[in-house]
């Protein structure tokens, strides 16, 4: 027993000096394994580390189109470590848009079932004195005045008539109103676009002899001019194609003021072809935002009218991306030439398409479609989503605007269903 003890005694401290050197190789390996991994992974930020640096005015913000012409001499880990936002914008036309207004109670109250504000039908279908004007609704006998246009006025401080009818009830016995009401009067009046800052477009032209008016504006006939949308290497969801930074609660730039994406927009689709670039070659994705109207500026929110269409509403919309690692620092670095789009032909049934061409050739002013030369005309504006973009950037820079991380990602793989003709119950 006593020799056991001994022995004990002996071989314990060596024992003590073989779990230290099991140890320090542990510790030496693992050390290794994550250099390892620190260098396939690169540069990875959070979105609170961005954000304190925006709160301490450290952040280091450019414009998508900058940050193109950084790529040219450096490379994506090269941004990724020195930039730590990204600014996009675009204004265009989107006629998917409108805003909710809640008028207020008279006394006494009506259940307001048809209602005009300066002669333009507006949905009733909701509570008394709810109500939503679409942007493209419009007065038949005014047809170039407006859903947009009262917007617009709205945002503008403007009065604007409104004239209300109900059939009357116990709680609600009156029968019609006729009032002027203005942003001020209002109780709540908020943006709600349910498609918007589409994911690339496509070019149009008309092949026929007769003139198409369409929402891409006047096609002249036998392909004399060719019209585009979005703003190329500035606009939002062609830096984020993917949408890993975009997504429900993504803080925005909207008509002016902060805004929010809430949802994925109408005819969200993620199964459209990409280019080698992984740029989706037509219409995709798409957003719905919200955003207080009565902060807004109709700099930033206008109404359109497109001869033989109808109204629409261009609405500016700014959306900053987190540059986190280094494969967002590559999306962000796109640049027009390395963005296509498909050109379609708007004057045969089907627009087929014709063939596609990038930004770069659109910019240029003319393209070529089936060895023609075709002239070309954006309808959108790149000077106000360049605009957009350096304010989006300034407030940033400032502290007065940070990123959000979104508080759920939108769905992939989606594609679009058409609207089949039934008759007599029978497809």
């Amino acid at each position: 027993m006593g020799r056991l003890k001994s022995t004990i005694i002996i071989a314990f401290p060596f024992y003590l000096l073989s779990l230290v050197a099991r140890r320090r190789i542990c510790y030496f390996i693992t050390i290794i394994i994550l250099s390892i991994f620190s260098e396939n992974m690169g540069i990875q930020k959070t979105y609170e580390e961005i954000n304190e640096k925006i709160r301490a005015g450290k952040a280091v913000v450019l414009t998508a189109e900058e940050v193109s012409q950084m790529a040219l001499t450096a490379s994506p880990e090269e941004i990724a470590e020195k930039v730590d936002v990204v600014t996009t914008a675009t204004f265009g036309a989107m006629c998917s848009s409108g805003a909710f207004i809640n008028f207020g109670h008279a006394s006494p109250p009506i259940r307001m079932e048809k209602i005009r504000l300066n002669g333009v039908p507006v949905y009733e279908g909701l509570a008394a004195v709810d109500s939503y004007i679409g942007a493209t609704a419009c007065d038949p006998e005014n047809p170039k005045y407006g859903g947009a246009h009262v917007i617009q006025d709205l945002i503008d401080g403007k009065d604007i008539e409104l004239e209300a009818w109900g059939k009357g009830t116990d709680c609600y016995p009156r029968k019609y109103i006729k009032t002027v009401i203005n942003k001020n009067t209002v109780n709540e009046i908020f943006l709600f676009n349910p498609r918007n800052a589409y994911q690339n477009y496509n070019v149009a032209v008309n092949s026929t002899p007769q003139i198409k008016y369409t929402y891409m504006g006047s096609l002249l006939p036998n392909m004399r001019n060719a019209t585009y949308s979005t703003s190329g290497e500035l606009s939002p969801l062609l830096n984020d194609p993917e949408l890993r930074t975009i997504g429900l609660g993504t803080r925005i730039f909207l008509g002016g003021t902060q805004g929010f994406v809430v949802w994925p927009g109408t005819q969200f689709n993620t199964s459209k072809p990409k280019n080698e670039f992984g740029v989706p070659v037509s219409n995709s994705a798409t957003l719905a935002v919200i955003g207080n109207l009565k902060e807004m500026s109709s700099e930033f929110i206008q109404a359109a009218y497109y001869e033989k269409y109808g109204v629409s509403m261009f609405v500016g919309i700014g959306i900053p991306i987190p540059v986190l690692d280094a494969e967002i620092a590559k999306r962000v670095s796109i640049r027009n030439e390395q963005i296509e789009t498909t050109v379609l032909d708007y004057g045969v049934e089907g627009s087929p398409a014709l063939g596609r061409v990038n930004y770069a050739q659109l910019r240029s002013g003319k393209i070529e479609v089936q060895g023609k030369k075709v002239r070309t005309a954006p309808v959108s504006s790149l000077s106000k989503a360049r605009k957009i973009a350096d304010i989006l950037k300034k407030q940033i820079q400032e502290g007065k605007f940070e990123i959000t991380k979104p508080v759920q990602m939108f769905p992939t793989n989606t594609s679009l269903q058409v609207l089949k003709e039934v008759k007599g119950g029978e497809s």
